[in-house]
């Protein structure tokens, strides 16, 4: 088996998002296509490393999120299996729902942000049960149910390596500050604690991340991630007990989460490329939420 993590450039900036390769036996996979606004971007990555596009057969979304599935439709509607979480297939059938709520939040911004979702063809949709496997030549790609950042969450397996979408958070030029990926509408704190333990007993030799790329010290990364996102959590139900406003927890998350970068050891400049990746006040409003629904 051979693994190609191919950068996205997302807005142009490198190390932000990654889509993943996968070669066995002579067959072709992607796990993770990013937006639609990177599409040629990827498909020139794929050309890079000497593969057609024609010869990728089938594609893994971890979750419908458009920076994670965002071109699947365009891969599926070249004759690609789309392969996900049985609460995912309907939205990748019909986008539409998924366009207008991503449009209400990024407006003007929408188009240049995350470009074309394209529907995929009914027929060209599978979606795994927790546990079930598929094959790529000499090797399997099973799907584990991981919610906590989306409840249509998938990570995929091969071996000892795990393919964790948004699940393990986000982590830059492999820095030791790990960002929580807390996106409306469906964070959900023990859920993630759930599935980070699940993923912890399992003793991966290595983790691919979509934000981004591979990691191999496992147990310090999900061990350390499951403590963020309880104090993430933590940090922000306390502000909402407390009658902070949206605008307020927005800044004291923005703030909180400085700090934690910079004593790190990131810079500003890897600061702000976090910012574009996955941005505090969205990850503040996500958790909030789960506040508001009184769970």
């Amino acid at each position: 088996m051979r693994i190609h993590t191919l950068d996205l450039h997302f807005i142009g900036i490198p190390g932000v998002i990654a889509a993943f390769l996968i070669e066995s036996g002579g067959e072709f996979a992607l796990i993770e296509t990013g937006p639609g606004s990177t599409l040629e971007t990827l498909r020139a990555a794929i050309r890079e490393v000497g593969v057609d596009e024609s010869a990728i057969k089938k594609v893994f979304v971890t979750h419908i999120h458009l920076d994670h599935a965002g071109a699947a439709g365009w891969f599926a509607q070249q004759g690609a299996t789309v392969y996900c979480h049985p609460n995912a297939a309907r939205h990748l059938i019909d986008p539409s729902k998924l366009i207008e709520s991503a449009r209400m939040v990024y407006g003007h911004l929408m188009d240049k942000l995350w470009g074309e979702m394209l529907p995929v063809p009914a027929e060209r949709v599978v979606a795994l049960k927790d546990t079930e496997s598929v094959s790529l030549g000499e090797i399997e790609i099973i799907a584990w149910d991981t919610p906590g950042h989306a409840r249509h969450h998938h990570a995929f397996i091969i071996g000892d390596v795990c393919f964790t979408g948004d699940v393990a958070g986000m982590r830059l030029e492999n820095s030791r500050y790990l960002s929580v990926t807390a996106a409306p509408p469906q964070f959900d704190p023990v859920a993630y604690g759930q599935s980070l333990d699940r993923l912890l007993a399992a003793n991966f030799k290595t983790l691919y991340l979509t934000h981004v790329g591979a990691g191999s010290d496992v147990a310090w990364h999900l061990s350390t991630y499951r403590q963020r996102v309880a104090e993430v959590y933590e940090r922000v139900a306390a502000d909402f007990k407390a009658g902070v406003s949206v605008e307020e927890n927005r800044r004291n998350y923005a703030l909180a989460e400085h700090a934690i970068a910079m004593q790190a050891g990131v810079s500003e400049e890897l600061w702000r490329k976090g910012e574009d990746a996955n941005v505090t006040s969205m990850c503040a409003d996500g958790v909030r939420l789960y506040c508001e629904k009184g769970r």
